[in-house]
């Protein structure tokens, strides 16, 4: 085997005349975990869719165990063994856990699809890797934590001799994290490469051996062993030196002050939360932490009106709300959904159509038909206001970054006067610069007097925004940190029942 098991050289591609990946070199060695970083629209989706033979590259080759090759197809990356877990899932909803893990790949008797041995086949990989799934279970109904899994069973099921991961660990759980890397360092000591990309950067800093860089399209470093620190990795992303800062702990308000939404033992039918109350103030940026099945989207979600809650009362400044998506936009509350891709924007549709979606109440008409030029207008505003690049308004928001998608999914809402803003996982699968242009915007709505929620798994995260942080276990509000210095320590131990309930939520 050569000493390269995979190499990229002098790769070069451009989008309408546009500049993507220029003279790009990247190797991946046997048995390591070979992370891919830069900010987005750095250019690392747009490599890996060139190793998958996505895109078609414009200039350079590809070097596969020392030979050149041509990747055209999946097919192609298969045959090689290249195997890719995509962030966006690829998953078929209304198919089992089975059929998604063999989908193209079935086990056949005769004519037919041989659905005892597939079902016998994925749960033998369920018990190798000790995931929390059943094989013959619909994947409609599983949780975004539970689906990630799924997806990357497929990847597991190849027996791959390179597995790309595109954040694998976007919508898991702690728990679920940690036996993921447990499955990383596994395949590492098995010969296995894989190309880890992930802005969570104490993921790269705990499994990487190497860590590429690309600014711009280009190379900007390439770190290995003590090279790879916060600081310098940080520095290389955004081509500027910035201060370390210690963002694992900070001392929290109290919580006072005039009450914005109120909400009242709210429980669902199906036993996904039960009795939650807890308030949020005027100004007030609340984060809600807990495992993933805690209940915490769920709650969010009745409380904007997308489901219905069972029993419980919503106060929205003093009043009693029934929520509904309709009544929420007109009361002035925003949603930002965790699916950003499926449920916060329709990807053929330019910036200036997503941020009309929502607010067509407030664009004039002429007789039966929609303003046009305040429906445009209305966009520029939205691209002003959270800094959009490009700030094209007839872009198509399926083509852009991650964290241009967010901001474009943000920006619907910074054009209305709101009250309330709620946010489910505001950064997952975005870089270190638009995660803190993110934060800016949230910290700029708390001032301003908006109340905001916001729902992360990321525990520096929700320490970074929050004012004030109640943590949900097994559907209930098991704790809030208010007026104290709050660590991820402790919030972990929260989430993980290690601490009795202690303080509920007032």
């Amino acid at each position: 085997m050569s000493e390269l098991l995979l190499e990229t050289r002098h790769i070069c591609k451009s989008f309408s005349g546009v500049p993507v990946l220029q003279d790009v070199h990247f190797d991946v060695r046997p048995g390591e975990v070979h992370a891919l970083m830069g900010e987005n629209g750095a250019g690392k989706s747009t490599l890996i869719k060139i190793i998958t033979g996505v895109y078609a590259k414009d200039q350079g080759e590809l070097i596969w165990d020392g030979k050149p090759v041509q990747i055209d197809s999946y097919q192609d990356c298969h045959a090689l063994g290249i195997s890719c877990i995509y962030q966006e899932l690829s998953i078929i909803p209304p198919l089992t856990v089975a059929q998604n893990v063999y989908l193209n790949r079935e086990p056949r008797k005769g004519p037919f699809i041989d659905y005892a041995t597939m079902e016998k086949m994925t749960q033998k990989l369920i018990d190798r890797y000790d995931f929390p799934l059943e094989p013959s279970a619909l994947t409609q109904d599983l949780g975004m934590g539970q689906r990630q899994l799924v997806e990357i069973l497929k990847g597991l099921s190849s027996d791959s001799k390179l597995l790309i991961m595109d954040e694998p660990t976007s919508s898991l759980s702690g728990k679920e994290t940690r036996s993921l890397f447990k499955i990383i360092n596994a395949l590492r000591e098995q010969g296995v490469s894989i190309i880890y990309i992930s802005h969570r950067l104490e993921e790269v800093y705990a499994l990487s051996d190497r860590v590429t860089i690309l600014r711009d399209g280009k190379n900007a470093a390439v770190l290995e062993g003590d090279q790879i620190t916060p600081k310098v990795v940080i520095e290389k992303m955004l081509g500027k030196a910035m201060e370390e800062t210690d963002e694992s702990s900070k001392l929290l308000r109290l919580g006072e002050g005039e009450v914005r939404l109120d909400v009242r033992g709210l429980t669902d039918a199906a036993g996904r939360y039960r009795d939650v109350s807890f308030q949020v103030h005027k100004g007030e940026i609340l984060g809600i932490g807990g495992l993933i099945g805690a209940g915490r989207s769920e709650v969010v979600r009745a409380i904007y009106g997308i489901d219905k809650a069972a029993e419980g009362q919503i106060v929205l400044d003093g009043r009693p709300f029934a929520p509904s998506p309709c009544s929420s936009i007109a009361a002035g509350i925003g949603f930002v959904p965790e699916d950003r891709r499926s449920q916060g924007f329709v990807p053929l549709l330019s910036t200036v159509s997503n941020v009309a979606l929502t607010n067509y109440d407030i664009i004039h008409k002429n007789g039966l038909a929609i303003s046009a030029v305040d429906e445009r207008e209305l966009g520029k505003r939205a691209i002003d206001k959270i800094d959009i690049r490009p700030s094209d308004p007839d872009k198509e928001v399926g083509l852009m970054s991650g964290g241009n998608q967010q901001k474009v999914v943000l920006g619907k809402w910074l054009v209305r006067d709101l009250r309330l803003l709620i946010v489910d996982e505001p950064t997952a699968g975005i870089d270190v610069g638009a995660k803190k242009e993110i934060y800016d915007i949230l910290d700029e709505l708390a001032s301003q007097g908006v109340s905001v929620i916001v729902v992360s798994s990321d525990l520096q995260e929700l320490i970074r925004v929050s004012h004030r942080i109640i943590v949900m276990r097994k559907g209930g509000v098991v704790r809030e940190f208010r007026g104290e210095v709050v660590t991820q320590a402790k919030i972990l131990a929260a989430s993980q029942g290690v601490e009795q309930s202690e303080g509920n939520a007032q």
